[in-house]
């Protein structure tokens, strides 16, 4: 079985307080004490970043680690990896994150562990990464489409309702053709799928909700169900 689960905000980076989603992930795993590795390339390993995976996941029933590309643990990446059941791929700039990865050939190792039953998880840069196309701010300039690895079809828009510019742009994006229809997910949103079907929306705030936006005669947005995981 095939897993990718892509957060449009939320986990232990912005909802520190809230762990729905991070244990939500774990749980998928079909283990009890999953081992899970960190991937902080887009944020250029920010510290920060690394000690608060650690912070949270330590606490957590599972075995935490994480990859740096600028100081490897190991020469051998693909070795590492593999032996993972959960790879989480943190937010920054996904163009940075997939140069990187092309480099040093994470794109292709990423396809092996997905095929392999690995779940594929993150926030962001670490959701959009999976689709066909997403909607970035990693140029500088704006929001904008990024090709990105294609394991799931079509684009994704994560923080929907987080950045102000974020539904108006994907929205006007899609409407003029310049980026397939695809999935948004607001902040607090998991977008869970199996093989290459989306089988649930997953929340840690009870009115945050996912959505599918696409042309059909002009531009439609629908709201997909999305289960609260918290107490209802």
């Amino acid at each position: 079985m095939r897993q990718i689960i892509a957060l449009g905000g939320g986990g232990f980076s912005m909802e520190p307080e809230n762990h729905l989603l991070d244990q939500y992930i774990l749980n998928q795993s079909g283990k009890s004490r999953p081992k899970i590795c960190f991937i902080p390339t887009a944020s250029g390993d920010s510290e920060n970043y690394i000690s608060g995976f650690y912070n949270f996941f330590e606490q957590q029933s599972c075995q935490p680690s994480h990859l740096s590309l600028f100081q490897p643990p190991t020469r051998d990446l693909e070795g590492f990896l593999l032996e993972k059941d959960i790879i989480y791929v943190g937010g920054g700039n996904t163009r940075n994150l997939l140069v990187l990865w092309k480099e040093w050939g994470l794109d292709t190792i990423l396809a092996k562990a997905w095929d392999q039953g690995i779940l594929l998880a993150g926030i962001s840069a670490g959701s959009i990464c999976w689709f066909e196309e997403g909607v970035t701010d990693s140029f500088g300039g704006g929001l904008e489409p990024i090709k990105c690895l294609g394991l799931l079809k079509g684009s994704n828009c994560p923080h929907y309702d987080g950045e102000a510019e974020r539904r108006p742009t994907y929205r006007q994006l899609i409407a003029d053709g310049k980026i397939q229809a695809g999935i948004a997910a607001d902040d607090g949103v998991a977008i869970h799928y199996i093989d290459e079907d989306l089988k649930k929306a997953v929340s840690s705030r009870p009115h945050a909700k996912a959505y599918k936006v696409y042309l059909d005669e002009g531009l439609k947005e629908v709201e997909l169900k999305t289960e609260y995981l918290g107490a209802h």
